[in-house]
């Protein structure tokens, strides 16, 4: 049985000493480090954090052979046991990477545990060595020793390991025992949860909403750990079978909406303990943590859970339908303002996700779309779809998780068509046209049968296509709209701009008064630095633009719109 016991007693410098013990089966010992980590399509090349490898055998170093940038062989004189130690560098604090220092320590073990061939399904020792003080929190069953046993390598991967001098809090979910553990304090100076003592209780009816949601009576682990990253101004998750890594800004949850939309994301990992983690691509049954793989689906499993995501709390009591609304019609804005839908299909951007969205750039926007915003603004309008026909996107849920997610059944595109199709015959043809296609999916229609409709509001300033940001020398382009005013002059991202018609420009409002919503746009003179050289370019500024979308209810609607609206946003079925 492999044996790892990660020191963080080199916590300081950033590093954990990696011990790896085994008894070989075969003379020939190859062994690789992962590529990247299920949940975030990247190929993240963990190796590169990786240093001072050795085997030894009965105090004897071994000669290593590498066979690939993240794999090794050695031709052992013998099966006694080996020694693999190694060290990781450990300073990207991502919920996907490795970060420790003073006050605590967090791996990622794609990034840390190396597969032995022959070895993926057998059971994995695992034991941590902590400075004074520190407790350690493994989403694992814990041995009589003190350590803990995975039941093979994938279990061990998906196993995050925080340790530090933490309080940890308890509490339950339909008698299931779960853990909340923060690294990290408010601006107030405080543990999150001492500072707010409801918030584990709202925690626990999401987590409730998740259950209700998927028709099931208890989690589908069974136990289950929270950890959060309370840090200067993140946001991210990644989801486990057992547990959540959540990183949040303490500036944002000071924000009036900040507690709600850390309750979103709390809903969001939690639900992928279904969809995603369990509910899975067949692509990824198993996990090939060397390369990367197509997936045509990510809508479904991204885009469904964003789009539940903002429902479930409200689902949960935990907020207003006003709130629902406004936080729906930020996604909507977000996806009608981006070019890229225009270019990439929802289909296209699941299968580029490893080149593409988790790639980004100031270009991205033009030429891709999010299968996590495109896939929430299409499962808004399935489940709306569903419901005029007597159902709703919780009965697909529910029928895949019965049929596949728990028989660890995993899906293809044709069987979520086919879901659909079932419960919505048209959708035979229309879902794969909607995957397919570059139009946007009927939201007006939608959105009508629950009495709402998308309202616009114009920019307080004419049109040129770009967006700024202020630098303490000025203003800097950090992003164009292809084909817009200001790509059409000549600019381009990084170019720094100087002034206009003659004036200065130091932030973003002084074009409030130079470019007015209210009077004929007219060709403008830009200044501008570009490399160190400073040129001048004519921009033809158009009328304003949609700046955003509100959703708002339509007084012409029935009541019976009225009630379907709020089933609807409380994910109650028809």
């Amino acid at each position: 049985m492999p044996a790892f016991e990660f020191d963080f007693l080199g916590a300081l410098s950033h590093q954990v000493t990696v011990r790896l013990q085994h008894r070989p089966r075969r003379s020939c010992l190859r062994f690789s480090l992962p590529a990247w980590t299920p949940g975030s399509y990247l190929i993240r090349d963990y190796v590169s954090q990786l240093e001072g490898l050795e085997v030894t055998q009965q105090e004897r170093i071994l000669p290593v052979r590498r066979t690939g940038t993240s794999a090794w062989q050695l031709d052992l004189p013998s099966l006694e046991p080996v020694e693999i130690r190694y060290r990781i560098l450990a300073k990207d604090l991502t919920v996907r990477t490795c970060h420790c220092d003073a006050d605590h320590g967090f791996l990622a073990l794609a990034a840390v545990a190396l597969e032995l061939e022959g070895e993926r399904w057998s059971p994995h020792r695992l034991r941590l060595c902590l400075p004074e003080g520190w407790q350690p929190f493994v989403p694992l069953p814990a041995d009589p020793d003190g350590g803990w046993t995975a039941r093979d390598f994938d279990q061990l991967v998906d196993t995050p390991i925080e340790v530090g001098p933490h309080a940890a809090h308890s509490f339950g979910v339909a008698g299931v025992p779960h853990r909340w553990v923060s690294w990290g304090r408010t601006l107030g100076g405080a543990d999150p949860v001492a500072e707010d003592p409801g918030w584990l209780a709202d925690v626990e009816q999401v987590c409730l909403a998740c259950c209700r949601l998927m028709g099931v009576e208890r989690p589908a682990a069974d136990h289950y750990l929270f950890v959060l990253h309370l840090n200067d101004n993140g946001y991210g998750g990644l989801e486990h079978d057992a547990s959540t890594v959540l990183q949040y800004g303490r500036r944002r949850l000071a924000q009036p909406d900040g507690r709600r939309k850390l309750l979103q994301l709390v809903a969001h990992e939690y639900l992928h303990q279904w969809n995603v983690r369990r509910l899975r691509p067949a692509e990824l049954i198993p996990y090939d943590y060397s390369r990367p793989v197509v997936i045509p689906t990510l809508w479904f499993a991204e885009g469904v859970t964003s789009y539940v995501d903002q429902l479930l709390p409200h689902a949960a009591g935990c907020c207003s339908e006003e709130e629902v609304l406004r936080d729906l019609a930020s996604d909507l804005s977000r996806y009608l303002l981006t070019p890229g839908r225009r270019v990439q299909s929802l289909r296209q951007s699941g299968e580029e996700a490893w080149v593409k969205l988790y790639r980004a750039d100031a270009h991205a926007p033009n030429n891709q779309i999010s299968y996590y915003l495109k896939g929430a603004v299409l499962s808004l309008v399935l489940d709306l779809h569903l419901r005029r026909h007597g159902s709703a996107l919780p009965v697909v849920l529910r029928d895949l998780w019965r049929r596949l997610g728990a028989a660890g059944r995993g899906y293809h595109e044709e069987d979520l068509v086919a879901a659909f199709a079932a419960q919505a015959p048209d959708l035979q043809l229309l879902l794969p046209a909607w995957l397919r296609g570059l139009e946007d999916p009927p939201l007006a229609s939608a959105l009508g049968f629950v009495g709402l409709k998308l309202e616009p509001a114009t920019a307080p300033l004419q049109w040129v296509g770009w967006q700024l940001q202020a630098a303490p020398q000025g203003l800097t382009l950090q992003r164009l709209v292809r084909d817009a005013p200001a790509q059409s002059a000549g600019l381009t991202v990084g170019d720094e701009l100087l002034a206009l018609d003659g004036w200065r420009l130091r932030q973003p409002e002084d074009l409030t008064a130079l470019l007015p919503p209210d009077r004929p746009p007219v060709a403008r003179t830009v200044l501008y630095s570009r490399d160190g050289q400073v040129r001048t370019t004519r921009l033809l500024p158009e009328p304003p633009a949609v700046d955003h979308w509100s959703l708002v209810c339509d007084p012409e609607a029935s009541e019976a719109a009225a009630e379907r609206r709020r089933r609807w946003l409380t994910l109650e079925l028809p």
